[in-house]
């Protein structure tokens, strides 16, 4: 990162990090401060990290602790319960990743982790912060994207190993060996071989030289295991010293093997790749690590959905009913009640089938059962219920259809889910509802093309600064209790009917500008009717 990248990043961002061993602590501190956040504090347990919490200015939590007391401990705190938490681990028991997912938190980063690995944990802990509604101080919008690393492991990944000694002959005849099978990179001292595995490409396993001037292999071997980026880094020792307390310092500082010199191919080869298979199980820990994450946060998406929108079906009922009960309001129509009453009853109804629905196109196990929808019929039943809804600013909300004035007028059919349509428009045209200014025109246009567009159109523009994320997950703008979702959910619903939804924005006419919202759908024809 440039000096010139660097200076974008907020100064006043106070970090925790918490780790048992200062070595860790002091390395993750260089690593921050090589990001850009020099604002830190230091903890080696739970009890001096709560002592901090509790005396600190803290907007962000590092942990390398084992477990999920501190982050439960953070959660069950007034006070503290809405701070990232980032967890870094080298564990491989899904029983404690799972409590630490429930437990809430932020991220996971599996050990061996790299400075980019880190920053993208900070960058998803500010995500984390406004999916809860709390106000970010991690700023990252300048993170650029060559910073951030992709973790999924591709199945034409190629491990890479680095093979350290200070022979050059020895050098060359272990690059032959595995040459034609893996990345090899050489070192020829101890110095360059810890530049190496500290760098943000660190190799996934060091054939390592005991006998070396200056730094031996055994010192290499240590220092590597007071870093994150090289502390899980299997190490093999290729040597001559075949004693037992060599083999055991060796295995004392971690060495996963010993190899004696001079180096048979046919004994090597196949235990270089036995420890590449481990590795490459090991790496995949960490994109398994981010599914399990995203899908618990997918599942709190659906139910933030259906929550929010539950209140105002239910609270109508509520009302209507007490109306009813009370006979405090001599006009009210108790047919027109009760359809109102019934509207709002399968509003409801509808959103408790899109909960899992909506989770199950996110993780892409959804199987779509097309069917021939009238679109117009549940555009009708919609604006219906939003003109009571938002009766109190006199919104005039006309539906129009291409082929309306016909004689032979027929409603137009779409082909996908009923329900999944009914979820999509009930939370566009709430939203033109919404934006519109009182006393204004929403048009409603369907065409009578294939595919069908239809098209929302609202006085209001939407705000600039979140015209290119409209569709994103947690953009909301001037609503105290919006979740940022119902746009994020159409998009989805509308993409797995083969559909495609898009938004024009134009801030003429003054004052308000005007929004319009473009649902693509295939049409329903003939030929359907005959394969469904």
């Amino acid at each position: 990162m440039t000096t010139s990248e660097q200076k974008h990043y907020p100064v006043s961002t106070q970090i925790l990090i918490v780790d048992r061993f200062e070595t860790m602590r002091k390395v993750i501190a260089h690593q921050l401060a090589s990001l850009g956040w020099d604002h830190v504090l230091m903890a080696e347990n739970d009890k001096k990290a709560q002592h901090l919490l509790q005396t600190q200015k803290v907007d962000l939590i590092i942990s390398g602790l084992p477990g999920a007391e501190l982050l439960e401990s953070v959660r069950m705190s007034d006070k503290l319960k809405h701070l990232a938490f980032l967890m870094i681990t080298a564990e491989i028991d899904r029983t404690q990743i799972v409590k630490c997912i429930n437990a809430g938190v932020s991220d996971l980063i599996v050990k061996p982790y790299t400075s980019q690995r880190l920053l993208k944990g900070i960058q998803n802990a500010s995500a984390w912060c406004n999916r809860h509604k709390t106000p970010s101080v991690i700023t990252t919008a300048n993170i650029p994207s060559s910073h951030i690393l992709d973790t999924e492991i591709s199945s034409t990944y190629t491990p890479n190993i680095l093979i350290v000694d200070d022979i050059p002959a020895n050098l060359h005849l272990l690059s032959e060996i595995f040459k034609d099978e893996y990345k090899v990179r050489v070192a020829k001292d101890g110095a360059k071989a810890l530049s190496m595995c500290r760098s943000d490409t660190p190799p996934d396993l060091v054939l390592l030289d005991v006998m070396m001037p200056d730094m031996d292999g055994f010192e290499v071997a240590r220092r590597m295991r007071d870093h994150p980026s090289s502390e899980n880094i299997p190490i093999i020792f290729v040597t001559a010293i075949n004693t037992d307390e060599a083999q055991l310092k060796g295995l004392q500082l971690g060495a996963v093997d010993f190899i004696n010199k001079p180096v048979d191919p046919v004994i090597v080869k196949p235990r270089v790749a036995n420890f590449l298979r481990y590795v490459r199980l090991h790496k995949q820990l960490q994109a398994d690590y981010d599914g399990m994450l995203e899908a618990a946060q997918l599942r709190e998406d659906v139910e933030q959905i259906t929550s929010h929108d539950f209140k105002t079906p239910l609270d109508t009922i509520i009302t209507l009913v007490h109306a009813m009960l009370g006979g405090e309001n001599d006009s009210l129509d108790h047919k027109q009640a009760l359809q109102q009453i019934e509207q709002c009853a399968l509003q409801v109804l509808d959103k408790v089938n899109l909960s899992s629905e909506l989770y199950n196109v996110e993780m892409g196990n959804y199987t779509l059962v097309k069917r021939s929808v009238s679109i117009e019929e549940i555009l009708k039943k919609i604006m219906s219920f939003c003109l009571i809804e938002f009766s109190t600013k006199s919104l005039n909300i006309v539906l129009k259809s291409a082929h309306s004035d016909s004689s032979n007028y027929a409603m137009t059919e779409v082909l996908g889910d009923q329900g999944l349509c009914y979820t999509i428009f009930q939370h566009l045209i709430k939203n033109a509802c919404e934006a519109a200014p009182p006393k204004t025109p929403i048009m409603i246009s369907v065409s009578n093309g294939n595919p069908v567009n239809i098209t929302i159109r609202n006085m209001g523009a939407v705000p600039q600064k979140i015209r290119s994320r409209f569709f994103d997950k947690y953009i909301t703008f001037g609503k105290a209790d919006g979740e940022g979702l119902g746009t994020y959910a159409a998009k989805r619903l509308v993409e797995v009917q083969s559909g495609n939804i898009g938004v024009s924005v134009s801030d003429t006419p003054t004052p308000h500008g005007v929004t319009s919202v473009i649902v693509t759908l295939p049409r329903f024809t003939a030929l359907e009717s005959t394969t469904l």
